[in-house]
């Protein structure tokens, strides 16, 4: 019942044919200039960027690459046509020996990882996990084991492919530091950078690029490496790895991610581009978070000239390892955006600029095979110092959002990379496109016949196994976003509820923002409001036995800092003041939305009547459907004149880990403390001394 459908729509909008045709000929685009010269035959020289986008020719050099690739990763499978499979690497290696770039590479052995080198980033109770997963022991855990984590499966292969992954890629990045190598390619699986330090989430049980940084950093000094760029292109955001180096300044880490406002998995907060470090590592945390899918290559490579090749430069770095994930690519079904091989080859030749082109890559996501294995072997000539290859699609430009996204991040991080700071010119990004929705079916020409159609088997898989990454919002032909306007909202705008708050929502002017749209005074994101924007019925103060805290370290709303959650236990020792708005179930579900993840479509409601039926019972009940949102744990606190009384706050689990430290409790930030003040001294609810009391003993008294 909390369900979010989605349609197969989603899986068309990146289908770009040689029947996609803009007309150009009035300018001449700064990026069909760069792919052109780009194009020109490399087998006699070395085509890499200048940092700026232009191109230099070097002296060509017989480039000692590195292959790894070993079937036993094979043996970690699900039983279900899941997108995360063997055929993966096998398609990728299939298509390297059918063109023969395999007998141009060192083909190395796979290593396991040894425990030491994967204690550097995991848990000793993670490791011990993963490494025993798959032993009889495990038989019959295995599979509610799993499902007590995001998005993983587990099997009897499971740990022997997960050691393989991480010492594999451990051991590339051991040869190409050593100079041994040039450069070298990890095929591995299961991919790695989602997983957490103590937690497998999202296909990821080791996170094989940190562990092999890591290593190099602290375990190997002798052989020179201070300072690693890591380049996650992979379509999610790079999230486990983003915390395992976040303080720290020999790691300059850049994601380029869907991220949509926190909708797109892995949800939250921590792909936004205010998320760039802290401490020592404060400005070497890079995202550029996109804010819709079909990207394709002008974007990213806009990126690239305007972002990544400027920093990269200052930074200087002794070793490039790249989590190349490859599901970013045209018809990936979890991706939805619309890069090519040939993209793929231009952005990894403008890294070659660096380091003296000693870069590793590393497998990471990737799940229609054709695209996976062409974007792959496009990459490793790329590192054999073969021409980018050439590319049928019609040369555009950047989409308007990408534009909007590029000048947000240079202007967060200009204060620590001061080439960021100068504003790039209104001839470059004037230069800007719509979001396109084309329908078809038919070939690019990059593809072989029809693989790019995805089985019904699969369909279903992705419904029933990876829902959380496929959160995508529908556009129509203009880009904006579908009116959908499904029964359940005339439904459930006939239910009245009282909405009870305790956080910035009860300083009125911020309420309204959920409901009319817009943004309050101190807030850094507008609301997208509700399809129903009349104001509430009515409102009142009551005081619930609950206990308020703060928790979590930034948001993209309020910035730095802990925001209000509500214990969802009750304790006769507590007190807590809330606000309560009369408002109806639709405007409910908007709210629990836009409070969830900021940004989304609902096709069906997340908290419907049968759930309101229920909640008495219950007490509470979790939408399932943005699981990944803080606050998507609906709370019943009661009834008022017969209407019943719902919150939302973090669920029992989340109470239970910010209590024991897994996750951080933290004061708030001062426009949020000034926004929760205002609410109760303005509401009469206290006096300022009283509120000032309230909201320090909030933030400062243990769980």
């Amino acid at each position: 019942m909390l369900n979010l459908a989605l349609g197969r729509t989603v899986l068309l909008f990146c289908l770009f044919t040689s029947k996609l045709r803009r007309d150009q000929s009035n300018s001449s685009s700064q990026f069909s200039e760069k792919f052109q010269s780009l194009s020109m035959d490399s087998s006699e020289t070395d085509v890499v960027s200048n940092g700026g986008g232009d191109v230099a020719l070097l002296s060509p050099k017989q480039r000692r690459v590195g292959l790894l690739y070993d079937d036993r990763m094979c043996q970690h499978f699900d039983s279900t046509d899941h997108p995360e499979n063997p055929n993966r690497i096998r398609s990728i290696w299939k298509k390297l020996q059918a063109s023969g770039v395999d007998q141009r590479c060192e083909i190395l052995s796979a290593k396991e990882a040894e425990e030491p080198h994967l204690a550097l980033v995991h848990t000793k109770k993670h490791i011990d996990l993963i490494k025993s997963i798959s032993s009889p022991k495990y038989d019959l855990q295995r599979r509610s084991l799993a499902a007590s984590f995001q998005s993983i499966y587990f099997n009897e292969g499971s740990s022997e492919a997960a050691c393989l992954a991480a010492g594999s890629v451990v051991e590339v990045a051991e040869k190409v530091a050593k100079g041994d190598l040039d450069s070298a390619f990890a095929i591995v699986r299961p991919p790695g950078h989602h997983a957490e330090d103590g937690e497998p989430m999202g296909f990821c049980l080791f996170n094989n690029v940190a562990i092999a940084a890591s290593y190099l950093l602290n375990e190997r000094i002798e052989l020179g490496i201070k300072k690693i760029l890591i380049v996650d292109w992979d379509i999610h955001h790079g999230n486990a790895t983003q915390k395992m180096f976040w303080d720290d300044p020999r790691v300059l880490f850049f994601s380029v991610h869907r991220h949509e406002f926190g909708a797109f998995y892995p949800g939250g907060d921590d792909g936004s581009y205010e998320m760039i470090g802290k401490g020592l590592g404060a400005g070497y945390n890079i995202n550029v978070p996109w804010e819709s899918h079909s990207c394709g290559d002008a974007d990213y490579l806009a990126v690239w000239d305007y972002i990544l090749i400027p920093v990269a430069k200052a930074f200087d770095p002794d070793l490039i390892i790249v989590s190349a994930g490859f599901d970013a690519a045209i018809n990936d079904p979890l991706g939805g955006c619309c890069v090519s091989p040939y993209g793929y080859s231009v952005m990894l030749s403008k890294l070659r600029e660096f380091a003296q082109g000693r870069i590793v890559m590393a497998l990471e996501g990737g799940y229609n095979l054709t695209s996976l294995a062409n974007s792959a072997l496009a990459c490793v000539e790329v590192l054999l110092n073969d021409k980018p290859i050439a590319s049928s699609l019609e040369v555009v430009d950047p989409f308007e959002s990408t534009w909007r996204v590029i000048q947000a991040v240079r202007e967060r991080l200009s204060a620590f990379w001061p080439i960021l700071a100068k504003k790039l010119p209104e001839e470059i990004t004037s230069k800007k496109r719509s979001p396109v929705l084309v329908a078809s079916s038919e070939s690019d020409g990059e593809f072989d016949d029809e693989a790019h159609l995805i089985s019904e088997e699969l369909e279903s898989a992705i419904d029933r196994i990876v829902q959380p990454l496929q959160n995508l919002k529908v556009e129509d032909s203009h880009g904006q976003a579908t009116s959908v306007a499904p029964s359940w909202r005339s439904e459930l705008s006939k239910v009245d509820v009282w909405y009870a708050t305790y956080g910035s929502n009860m300083r009125e002017s911020r309420f309204l923002c959920y409901i009319e749209g817009g943004k309050d005074e101190g807030m850094q994101k507008r609301c997208a409001g509700s399809v129903d924007k009349t104001r509430p019925r009515g409102s009142m103060w009551k005081i619930f036995p609950h206990r308020l805290f703060f928790a979590r370290d930034y948001t993209a709303t309020w910035g730095p800092g802990g925001v209000a959650f509500l214990n969802p236990n009750r304790s006769n020792e507590d007190r807590a003041h809330m606000r309560l708005y009369k408002i109806t179930l639709e405007q409910f579900n908007d709210v629990l939305l836009q409070e969830t993840v900021l940004n989304f479509t609902m096709k069906s409601p997340l908290f419907d009547w049968i759930d309101l039926q229920s909640i008495e019972e219950k007490s509470c009940i979790p939408a399932e459907a943005v699981k990944s949102g803080w606050y998507h744990n609906v709370l019943y606190l009661g009834k008022e004149d017969g209407i019943p009384i719902l919150t939302m706050t973090c669920t029992l689990s989340d109470e239970e880990s910010f209590k024991s430290g897994k996750f951080p409790v933290c004061p708030p930030s001062k426009a949020y403390f000034n926004t929760l003040f205002k609410g109760l001294t303005e509401g009469n609810q206290l006096s300022e001394e009283e509120a000032v009391a309230y909201l320090e003993q909030a933030s400062s008294k243990e769980l």
